[in-house]
């Protein structure tokens, strides 16, 4: 593995207080190496760049520390995590979370245990199937501390998907790339259905950039009625 400059990087993490073993950071070189390799023959990521892997899926992954305490062992649950973003990198960072990444493309699924694998990572599993498989009772509904998603949908969208699984007294947290102060509005209401309401939204620019993010923390106040979620795709269709 050729020697890459990891300045920038350093200074990124020291600005979210986040402490890395060399260990720790030959993991987040070898995930590059992996989510590079595997991008040749299927499409995980536009940004290829290393610098850029860096900041806009790494660090932009790392910065759940803005609004969250991620020191103990939690239960985290990460929704469309696609290349296997932000819990991944939050795994690597934090090793004691207990983390289960959900994905709806078998391929992607297949690269993300590669990665487990490759990287010896313990306490994580990546799962085939869609927001909707796994949220019925007998399965992982309210199994979580934390659930996360960076995937690109509405609030209320992402809302039906994520809260059912939430423990009451949980959270669910949503990266956003811009200002949606209009999303959330028009969410509230979903969000109270479904047993959450929104008790902070950080907005920040990722270290050294311009890069704006959005996080969005919905606590989980009462269970989630059982009809929700709804069946595949009509959260998308018909946001509540």
């Amino acid at each position: 593995m050729e020697k890459k400059d990891l300045k920038q990087f350093y200074r990124d993490l020291e600005e979210f207080d986040i402490v890395l073993s060399s260990f720790q950071v030959d993991q987040f070189l070898t995930y590059y190496e992996l989510l590079i390799e595997k991008n040749k023959v299927m499409n995980l990521t536009a940004i290829t760049d290393f610098e850029e892997v860096l900041k806009k899926h790494f660090i932009d992954s790392l910065s759940l520390v803005k609004v969250c305490d991620l020191k103990d062992d939690i239960s985290l649950l990460d929704v469309g995590t696609g290349a296997g973003f932000p819990g991944i990198p939050l795994k690597i960072a934090f090793p004691a979370l207990k983390v289960t990444l959900l994905d709806s493309l078998n391929k992607r699924v297949n690269f993300l245990q590669e990665v487990i694998e490759s990287l010896e990572l313990d306490d994580i599993e990546a799962l085939h199937g869609r927001a909707e498989d796994f949220a019925k009772p007998n399965l992982m509904r309210e199994q979580f501390d934390l659930c996360v998603s960076r995937a690109v949908a509405n609030l209320s969208t992402l809302s039906e998907y994520c809260l059912p699984y939430v423990k009451i007294g949980g959270s669910f947290v949503s990266y956003k790339s811009e200002k949606v102060f209009e999303e959330t509005d028009q969410a509230d209401n979903a969000i109270k259905i479904l047993g959450g309401k929104i008790i902070k939204q950080t907005g920040f620019t990722l270290p050294s950039s311009d890069i704006y993010r959005n996080l969005i923390v919905i606590r989980k106040c009462n269970s989630t009625p059982k009809q929700y979620p709804r069946k595949a795709g009509t959260a998308s269709k018909s946001p509540l």
